[in-house]
Formats: C-alpha cells, structure tokens, sequence
C-alpha cells in the first residue's frame, strides 16, 4: 500500500500538525491536503456528531481517491446551552467561517450567565478510512470556562473566551507549542496515531 495519506483539509496549519504529530510517532507517510485532488469536491458535513462528519469526509475521499484518508471535526460545547454550538460552531451567527460574528453572537447569549456556569469544551472527531471499507473514530477534548470578553490575539475561531481548565489564560494568549499540547485536536490526531500503524504499519 502506498505510504500516502490524505489530510480532509486544504488548511496548511493542519497538515503541518498532524505531519508533526505523525512524525514524533516515528511513523513516515507522504502527507497532503484535499488540495492534491482537486477533482473531489468538498464533502457536505450533514452528520449530526463530529464524528459522522468526520468519517463522512474521510469516507469520501478514501473512496474517490483509493488513498487513505483522515478527516477531523471539531468545535465549541457550551454546557448551560446543551453542547451547542457543537457541529454548528464555525457557522452558528449563519456565515460559515465568521469567526467575529460568531464569537460575538455566543458572547450575547451568554451575558447574564455568571461565571461558574460558564463552563465549556473544545471537541474533536478525527477519522480514519481505507479505501477497503476500514473505519476508525477518535476523539479529543480540552474543557475550560467561558470568558465574558475576548483575550488574545493567537488562535482562531473561539480560541480568544476559552480559558482551559488549571491556566490563567485563553487559548489565543498561548503560544502555538502550548496549544498544540493539549488542544482538543492534537489529542485527537495523537490518539490517531497508534490506529495509523496499526492499520497502515
């Protein structure tokens, strides 16, 4: 088989991640972006989980591609609104990828809720699939509270009001090496990296 495998991403800081995570592994692949095969369109995310929507983009590609694949799902789980944003986090004001209008709308409809009900975690699904039909689902998560305003300018998405669990900061005020530590996608791909050699050698 060959030592490809495909990243569900055409996001260079990721591929970068998961290169690294993989390569700490002690595991050697050719690793690129959904940008390699530009004649695969992107896959629609209609699961309801991250993990469906992981396995639905990883699933695609191995298909289309005869490459194994590997696709992650994450966002924000707030607990006083039942885990929302959840899978709806990078399009929860209505455009998708609007991190500001994103941030600020969650900030809104949190205001009166005091600080020890804030809190909240980061998930993540990252997914395996071969193109025989093989499937495997991990999962990270980094849980924290909820700042009432933003802090940081590191980061994306909710990373400015999510201050982890045991730090005093966010998650945009630590460096890149802090947050790939123990953020809810670096577990994941961590978690990954067994199954890789275990199914991939």
């Amino acid at each position: 088989m060959s030592k490809r495998l495909i990243l569900a991403t055409r996001n260079a800081h990721k591929i970068r991640e998961l290169g690294t995570i993989l390569s700490a592994a002690g595991l050697a692949f050719d690793l690129v972006g959904a940008d390699a095969y530009p004649e695969v369109p992107d896959v629609k995310e209609t699961g309801t989980t991250f993990a469906e929507n992981a396995l639905l983009k990883a699933r695609t590609l191995a298909q289309a591609t005869g490459v194994p694949a590997i696709a992650d799902d994450s966002g924000l789980c707030v607990d006083i609104l039942g885990g929302a944003p959840g899978i709806f986090s990078a399009r929860w004001s209505g455009r998708h990828g609007d991190d500001k209008a994103n941030l600020d709308l969650l900030l809104a409809q949190l205001a009166d809720i005091e600080h020890p009900h804030r809190t909240a975690h980061f998930a993540c699904a990252a997914a395996l699939a071969l193109p025989d039909g093989t499937e495997r689902v991990v999962e990270g998560r980094l849980p924290g509270i909820l700042r009432h305003e933003p802090s940081g300018t590191g980061g994306f998405g909710y990373d400015p009001i999510l201050q982890p669990d045991g730090d005093t900061r966010t998650c945009a005020e630590l460096s890149p090496e802090e947050k790939n530590a123990i953020s809810h996608r670096g577990q994941a791909f961590r978690a990954l990296a067994p199954v890789i050699r275990e199914l991939l050698g």
